[in-house]
């Protein structure tokens, strides 16, 4: 298979963490990968040199999703080098950790923008494109924050609740042309992104005494719900979060 031949997943936030670990996931599959970043230059390069050890082509663009000409500019940088995009997944995310009566505007506007208008607007173009390539398929990044308090997570539960709703209008207008639109939504999971929250050692113990599975949700474990629906094996799964949580969220 030639490199044109070859199937090109966008991952947004993914020079580290899940996102990377998904990467990483796709690379092994024979995907050509795009990482995208917001500002760690050294750590998406590094990233990138991973991949290319598992035999894949990788283009790295900054841009800072929260902005719409920036997502459109990382999708023109795609054209010239790889010429289509069959895959995007949805995991940039940030996000103002506060009690809801410390919330300011901008706190709300930084969150809503990159974990909602991001997604719309890279899903909106993605799209565009998979359309005349026969399809494609978009798997977005929740959490359980979206149907349930969590300390200090106003902002970024709510942004998840608009994840996963986003996730249903998008299944629905798009599944006429092929392309699939589904969530994942985990538990806690120790990732860098953990460590901004002020309270990270008592949710991460709590995760672990609480989860009947046993131990908290590791990034491996969301990777593979994300590969299995960018699979032909879920098919027929459309408009969906799949969560992965061990068992917490069904217990009161």
């Amino acid at each position: 298979m030639t490199n044109k031949q070859k199937k090109v997943a966008l991952i947004t936030g993914s020079s580290r963490g899940i996102g990377k670990t998904i990467a990483k996931k796709l690379a092994e599959k024979g995907y050509n990968i795009v990482i995208n970043y917001a500002r760690n230059k050294a750590k998406a390069e590094e990233t990138a040199a991973e991949l290319r050890q598992l035999g894949a082509d990788v283009l790295t663009v900054r841009a800072n999703i929260a902005k719409k000409e920036k997502v459109g500019e990382m999708y023109g940088t795609i054209d010239n080098y790889f010429g289509r995009i069959d895959v995007l997944v949805n995991n940039a995310a940030s996000g103002v950790l506060r009690p809801l009566m410390e919330l300011e505007e901008s706190h709300w506007e930084w969150t809503m923008n990159i974990n909602n208008k991001g997604m719309l607007f890279c899903s909106q173009m993605a799209a565009e494109r998979m359309k005349n390539q026969n399809g494609g398929a978009i798997v977005s990044l929740s959490s359980l924050g979206s149907q349930r308090y969590l300390k200090n997570y106003t902002t970024v539960g709510v942004s998840k609740a608009a994840v996963e709703a986003l996730t249903r209008y998008l299944a629905v207008e798009l599944a006429p042309y092929n392309i699939r639109v589904n969530a994942v939504s985990g538990g806690a999971v120790d990732t860098d992104a953990l460590t901004h929250f002020p309270n990270r050692e008592e949710l991460l113990a709590d995760a672990e005494r609480r989860t009947p599975a046993g131990r908290i949700v590791e990034p491996d474990d969301l990777a593979n719900a994300v590969m299995f629906l960018l699979s032909d094996n879920a098919a027929m799964i459309c408009g969906q979060t799949i969560v992965v949580d061990g068992g917490i969220s069904l217990l009161t």
